[in-house]
C-alpha cells in the first residue's frame, strides 16, 4: 500500500502513487457501475481459462502480475494448496480496493497497512489485512556524511512530499534524531508537526528528492527505493534507515486484503502465508534488489494495527 511514486508493475514496495496535498488523500470510489467499468479492462494475467472444477478460483488482484515471482506463486497455490489463481492486474492503486468492495476480486495484494487505513476511512469501507508480506525500509541518503550525527546543525534535508511518504520520512528523520514530531508522530504527521529539529525539512516531489542530494543542493535525502534505483545511488550512502520491526514502521508492512465478511477464510488465509514460500521470497528479493525485511504477523494484529491507524486518519482528516 508498497508503495509512493512508483508505477505499478514496477519492483519496489507499492510506492503509493503521490497525491495532493491534503492530510488525508482522496480516494476513487465510484458506484457500483464505474467500478464495473474499470474492471472490464482489467487483464487476467498468468493465469487465464475456465475454472479448475477440481478446486476452488480465487481473483487476486495486484499491480505487478508481470513480476516472475507472480507465476512461481500461482503454480505452488495449484500444485501444493489445489488451489488456481487468477492473478487481476490493476494499472492504477486507485482501482483494487473498489474492485475488492464490489466482489469484482476475492482478495488483493499491492498496499500497506497505512494506505488501506486511510481507504477505508475515506471510502467508508471495511476491508481487512489477513496477512503480511514485508516491509520496505525507507532510506535516507548523503553523499559527504558517513551518519546522521554528521549532519551539521541547519543543513537542508528533503523528503517526499506526496501526503503518504511524508509522514513516513519524517518519521524517519525522527528515528535518526535529527527531529521530534508532535506526540512522537503518525502515519500522517506533516512537517507543521515537527517540534523541535537540527536539520531544516523541505518537502519536495518524490522524484526530485534523490536529484536534490545528487546536485548538491540538500545534504541529504529521504529517497524511494525506485527512485533510488533510477538515480542509481549507491547502496553506501544510505546512512540510515527506518527499522522495520519498530512499532512507527508497523504501518508500512505489506498486506493480503479481502473483505471483512472474509478475513477467516481458511483459503485465503492460505494463500497469504503461501507469499512467505522460499521460492516466492526469492523471487520477491530478486525483483527488489533485495530490499524486502519479510515479516510475520498473525492477522488479528494486522486488524488491531489497521483500527489504530484507521484512528490516526480520521484525527488527521479533522
Amino acid at each position: 500500500m508498497s508503495n509512493s511514486n512508483s508505477t505499478p508493475g514496477a519492483s519496489a514496495e507499492p510506492q503509493l502513487p503521490a497525491r495532493r496535498r491534503s492530510r488525508l488523500p482522496a480516494v476513487v470510489v465510484g458506484a457500483a457501475v464505474v467500478v464495473a467499468a474499470l474492471v472490464v479492462g482489467l487483464v487476467v494475467a498468468l493465469n487465464g481459462g475456465d475454472d479448475d472444477s477440481d478446486g476452488r478460483t480465487v481473483r487476486l488482484g495486484v499491480t505487478d502480475a508481470s513480476e516472475p515471482y507472480w507465476k512461481t506463486f500461482t503454480t505452488l497455490a495449484k500444485d501444493k494448496l489445489d488451489i488456481t489463481v487468477k492473478l487481476v492486474n490493476f494499472s492504477d492503486y486507485s482501482q483494487p480496493n473498489p474492485a475488492l468492495r464490489q466482489k469484482q476480486l476475492d482478495l488483493n495484494e499491492f498496499q500497506h497497512i497505512q494506505y488501506l487505513a486511510n481507504y477505508n476511512v475515506t471510502a467508508k469501507d471495511t476491508l481487512q489485512p489477513i496477512g503480511a508480506t514485508a516491509v520496505y525500509p525507507l532510506p535516507l541518503y548523503a553523499t559527504k556524511y558517513d551518519e546522521p550525527a554528521d549532519i551539521p546543525a541547519g543543513a537542508k534535508v528533503v523528503i517526499p512530499n506526496d501526503a503518504i511518504n511524508e509522514a513516513r520520512g519524517l518519521l524517519v528523520l525522527q528515528a535518526a534524531k535529527l527531529l521530534t514530531l508532535k506526540d512522537g508522530g503518525t502515519a500522517f504527521s506533516s512537517v507543521s508537526d515537527i517540534q523541535t529539529h537540527k536539520v531544516d525539512v523541505t518537502p519536495l516531489d518524490a522524484s526530485q528528492t534523490a536529484t536534490a542530494l545528487q546536485n548538491g543542493s540538500a545534504a541529504a535525502a529521504v529517497v524511494n527505493n525506485n527512485y533510488a534505483t533510477a538515480a542509481k545511488l549507491a547502496k553506501t550512502d544510505a546512512i540510515f534507515h527506518d527499522d522495520p520491526a519498530s512499532s512507527s514502521a508497523a504501518p508500512y508492512v505489506n498486506i493480503f486484503v479481502a473483505r471483512a465478511e472474509d478475513k477467516a477464510d481458511p483459503t485465503y488465509l492460505k494463500l497469504a502465508a503461501l507469499y512467505r514460500d522460499p521460492a516466492v521470497r526469492k523471487g520477491v528479493q530478486e525483483a527488489n534488489g533485495g530490499t524486502a525485511v519479510f515479516r510475520t504477523v498473525a492477522p488479528a494484529r494486522l486488524q488491531a494495527e489497521l483500527k489504530t491507524v484507521e484512528g490516526q486518519a480520521r484525527s488527521a482528516s479533522k
